[in-house]
Parts: structure tokens; C-alpha cells; sequence
């Protein structure tokens, strides 16, 4: 077979690219020893494996950092080939690149300090809300002060990481993004007693294995690779290692069972596989 896009450039190369961010926990972070780590990081490594495969050639991993703000533009410019964080994969991203099937789905909840007065959205008014730039909760919660007319402060921060710092040194009241995020944070600061995630899903969010679009050699091998490790229990086996278990270099866990949502989208990518 004559190979195309990704496929021919990773041949050639001997190289793949993987974005990968710097504290998406517990998709795609760095580990104690500075090393990228996490499920996304898991199921990349797996993909590259069946691309290794595909163009009979070892591939070697050129790692990359992104952030919400640059990932994107990192697959269309060919900075990277795969990007491998929490990105969630939506109408307006897809008119700019493609995704693999859902490996996970979430939404957009708040981080508050314990005995904080915020329990919902609604009690936003008069307050300061800090979001990531580049991210999916920023037009969520734009979209819900248009909406219900709330006048909050929003406050927009370079990563993840700087809008915990945010809510830590008290400039801020709360911390909006993908609550399993927000777990990943707890877990990893060990500070279960001092935070609380709060309110309601404000924002649907399924996540997928970002790469560039028209590819349509790499999308079937991305699609059909997920479907294998679907039939395979593999993301399951993958999704009990950081969500069930204890983190690398942590004592504590997420502890957080699979939904019922992403059930519901393994079983549906199996069935398609028989």
C-alpha cells in the first residue's frame, strides 16, 4: 500500500510528534521523574504502536508541549502529529482537525474552597471565576452570563496549573474547567480536605486523540485501533490504572468509577467491531 499524510511522513522520519501538556492530570502530565505521563499518554503510546505496525518501521517519539492555547494549531502547522491531552472533540474543532473516538467525557463544574457560599452557578454573581485560556469552559461560562445575565469577574490564565495558583492564593473565588481535571488537582496536592468541586455540569465535553484533518489513512487507523482496544478491554485495563488506582509518585487516588456515559461509548465501539 502506498502510504500517505502521517503515515508517510512518519515512515520516512522514523519520528512522531505527540503534543502532550504539562499538567492535565491524569490524561497527560509530568511525572515526578520529567517524564509525560496519563490515560491520554497511555492510548497515544498504543496508537503509535499500531503505526509502528502499519509502516513496518520502530518509530521513535518526539515529545512536545502544548498547552489549551497552542494545541490546536500545533497539529495544523505539522508541529505535532497526535496530541494527546484533555481536548475535547466538538463541532467548531473538527471544521480544524480530527479526532479519534471518545476516550472520555466530562464537563465543565467549579473548584471552590471548602466552606465557600458557591454552590451553583447561580451564586456567581459578584464574584471571581478564573478559566484557562484557550479551553472549552472559557465560551461555557461566557455563554451561561449571557444567558442568565449573571455579572461575575472572569479571569483568564495562561495553564491549568496557574488558575489553581489562582484559587490558592485567594484572587480568585472559583476555578471553572472539566471536572475530572479539577479531581486530578485534588488528588495531586493531596488537599482533599481544603477544595470541593461544586454545581452542575455546565458544559458537555467528550475527549478524543487529536491529528490533522483530510488524513484519511491515519483516521482508520485511529478508528480502528480504538475499536481493537475497545473489543480488547485495553481502555478499560488503561482507564482502572489512573482513575482507579494510585498516581505515579502520589499516595492517592481519583478514585473515580467509569461513567455511564463512556461505557455506553466502548460498548457502542465494540458492537461496531463485530
Amino acid at each position: 500500500m502506498q502510504l500517505t499524510g502521517t503515515l508517510q511522513k512518519v515512515r520516512e522520519s522514523g519520528t512522531i510528534a505527540i503534543g502532550h501538556r504539562q499538567a492535565s492530570i491524569p490524561f497527560s502530565y509530568m511525572s515526578p521523574r520529567g517524564e509525560p505521563v496519563g490515560y491520554s499518554i497511555d492510548l497515544c503510546k498504543l496508537l503509535v504502536e499500531a503505526i509502528s505496525e502499519e509502516v513496518g518501521r520502530t518509530i521513535t517519539i518526539k515529545w512536545v508541549l502544548v498547552t489549551s492555547e497552542t494545541r490546536i494549531a500545533a497539529i495544523t502547522s505539522g508541529q505535532a502529529d497526535l496530541e494527546c491531552g484533555s481536548t475535547t472533540s466538538n463541532l467548531e474543532r473538527q471544521k480544524l482537525v480530527s479526532f479519534s473516538p471518545t476516550m472520555f467525557v466530562t464537563g465543565t463544574k467549579l473548584l471552590v474552597k471548602k466552606g465557600s457560599p458557591i454552590k451553583s452557578f447561580r451564586d456567581l454573581p459578584g464574584k471571581k471565576v478564573v478559566v484557562t485560556a484557550g479551553t472549552t469552559n472559557e465560551k461555557a461560562l461566557r455563554d451561561l452570563m449571557t444567558k442568565f445575565k449573571l455579572d461575575f469577574a472572569l479571569s483568564v490564565a495562561a495553564d491549568h496549573a496557574a488558575s489553581f495558583e489562582m484559587l490558592k492564593a485567594g484572587q480568585v473565588d472559583a476555578f471553572a474547567t472539566d471536572d475530572v481535571l479539577l479531581y486530578g488537582f485534588i488528588a495531586q496536592n493531596n488537599v482533599q480536605s481544603e477544595y470541593v468541586v461544586t454545581g452542575e455540569y455546565l458544559s458537555y465535553d467528550p475527549y478524543g486523540i487529536m491529528f490533522r484533518k483530510n488524513d484519511p489513512q491515519l483516521a482508520k487507523l485511529v478508528n480502528d485501533t480504538f475499536h481493537t482496544l475497545a473489543e480488547d478491554r485495553e481502555i478499560e485495563r488503561r482507564y482502572t490504572r489512573w482513575f482507579l488506582r494510585k498516581l505515579p509518585g502520589s499516595t492517592v487516588s481519583l478514585d473515580l468509577p467509569m461513567s455511564p456515559q463512556l461505557e455506553t461509548v466502548i460498548q457502542t465501539m465494540i458492537a461496531r467491531t463485530e
